[in-house]
């Protein structure tokens, strides 16, 4: 039997009617780009996240670097980060014009190590990115503490962490800024790419607005280099539609980890480790085993 890695179809099947009735809205209205469900999704993920704003954009490696831009990441800097992550991150960084500095994950959590953050730290260091991994949230603590101490942003990169949470914190509210991504395979996805960036600083979310129309803030007067990274209408009311859901399907995907780990528990492999203190969510289900490539070829068979 062939099961699919992300099943897209059985979430929509349950939420069909009001895509489709969504769907007609928007288009007998022809109001189709940073309209009323941009800026109601906008600030409905805000609220969710905690964060004091969120602002719509093309897709979470958009998110990424228009953070770092909005920090006054650019050409000359280092930003710290983990290799252990999509490609994103690293190419975000580099688009900035910066160079990106790597350090270890903790072998358990596959989130970055905060014990090997200080020796990473330079005078060129401009920002930090702990990447919250498969649905669990990076140490934020003690790297906010490195960060406050040396005067450096720091930007979650939770593209893979919708809901995730850090000693009843959310994803996205404790960091400088935040990058998320609505890719359809997401906890949070849309019907195509989109994403956001979250913050609780107004001259960030100012920043960001202004960087993803072409650097405008009103039309035909351009104050800055920008990029063309706006946030459609479509995807933004089907994440609206998704959100009301977000935590209930999280939820199920905990259940389905607490399921996994009972079957899987006598067996040769490493489990995912959640943090007491944390609220994972799953966006993948990761083991470690010594024989990788047996097990792989077995469930691909």
């Amino acid at each position: 039997m062939h099961v699919p890695f992300v099943d897209l179809k059985a979430q929509y099947r349950t939420i069909k009617d009001e895509v489709l009735a969504e769907l007609s809205q928007v288009l007998d209205s022809m109001e189709l780009m940073l309209g009323p469900n941009v800026r109601a999704f906008e600030a409905e993920f805000a609220d969710y996240c905690r964060a004091r704003h969120a602002i719509g954009v093309a897709n979470g490696t958009d998110a990424l670097y228009l953070a770092l831009r909005a920090c006054g990441v650019g050409a000359g800097d280092e930003v710290v980060t983990v290799s252990h992550s999509f490609i994103a991150t690293a190419e975000a960084i580099v688009q900035a014009g910066a160079m990106p500095v790597y350090v270890d994950v903790d072998p358990e959590t596959y989130t970055l190590d905060p014990a090997q953050l200080e020796l990473a730290i330079s005078p060129l260091t401009r920002a930090i990115i702990p990447v919250h991994l498969y649905g669990q949230m990076a140490d934020m603590d003690p790297i906010m503490e490195v960060a406050r101490r040396h005067g450096v942003a720091v930007i979650e990169d939770a593209c893979q962490a919708h809901g995730a949470e850090y000693k009843g914190r959310r994803a996205g509210s404790i960091g400088d800024a935040a990058a998320f991504s609505f890719y359809m395979g997401k906890n949070l996805g849309a019907y195509g790419d989109a994403g956001a960036v979250t913050t609780n600083s107004h001259a960030i979310a100012e920043c960001v607005r202004t960087l993803r129309d072409h650097g405008s803030t009103r039309k035909y007067h351009h104050s800055e280099m920008g990029v063309n990274s706006r946030l459609d209408e479509l995807q933004a009311a089907f994440l609206r539609i998704k959100l009301q859901y977000l935590d209930e399907w999280n939820e199920q995907r905990r259940r389905h980890a607490q399921a996994y780990g009972s079957l899987l528990a006598d067996l040769p492999v490493q489990l995912p480790l959640e943090r007491l203190e944390g609220g994972h969510v799953y966006h993948l289900y990761v083991i470690q085993t010594d024989d990788r490539n047996r097990v792989r070829a077995t469930l691909s068979d």
